[in-house]
């Protein structure tokens, strides 16, 4: 249908807008850069990453965007302006995977430095450290509530309670390293895909 060129570099991460209309794109450019859908025309470049960005993520009202990459840090942006708002530093590896809580308030990122860490998006207040992976952490994902969170650590899938930080069940199976997870809409179930050439259908209340 259509072609979004303009990267100089790898495309490593995508996102639409909550409404559709826009989309993300993050690069080992060093650049996010935003792009309407319809037309496929870059309307901006946000600018400021030292390395290449690994993730991107909208918030649930579309007004703001996050990356995550080899720098270490976040990074929040206005969309309607493409202005670097805050950094969130903490991270001593790269990382890998940011995501927006369901109401935006928070920001959840994982990280080769196999933690994955909460913060508050209006302050970039680290909250919380979720430690115990035995591995890199490659993808994090927030429940529809917001309560739970599941991130992936090499062959194997943690769910936590995010308002302790407490690791509720590890998810294993997998033969290889679990690159990408998701819940359910309704939030009883975690889908992953593997290295292994399989996705696997979890039920999390069991």
């Amino acid at each position: 249908v259509r072609t979004f060129a303009g990267h100089g570099g790898a495309v490593s991460t995508v996102a639409f807008s909550p409404d559709g209309r826009m989309a993300l794109s993050g690069s080992w450019d060093k650049t996010v850069r935003l792009w309407d859908v319809e037309t496929g025309r870059e309307l901006r470049v946000f600018t400021g990453d030292s390395r290449g960005v690994r993730s991107v993520a909208f918030s649930p009202d579309g007004q703001w965007a996050l990356s995550g990459g080899m720098d270490r840090t976040l990074k929040l942006w206005e969309v309607a302006t493409g202005r670097l708002m805050r950094t969130f530093t903490g991270h001593v590896d790269d990382v890998r995977s940011v995501v927006f809580s369901p109401d935006g308030r928070w920001a959840l990122s994982g990280s080769t430095d196999k933690t994955i860490r909460l913060w508050e998006v209006a302050t970039g207040r680290l909250v919380r450290t979720f430690s115990g992976h035995a591995d890199a952490v490659g993808a994090v994902a927030f429940s529809p509530d917001g309560q739970w969170a599941l991130s992936t650590d090499g062959r194997a899938i943690r769910l936590w309670e995010v308002a302790t930080g407490r690791e509720l069940r590890t998810l294993t199976g997998h033969g290889h390293i679990v690159w990408a997870i998701a819940f359910s809409p309704d939030g009883h179930w975690a889908l992953s895909g593997s290295a292994d050439k399989t996705l696997r259908l979890w039920e999390l209340g069991g």
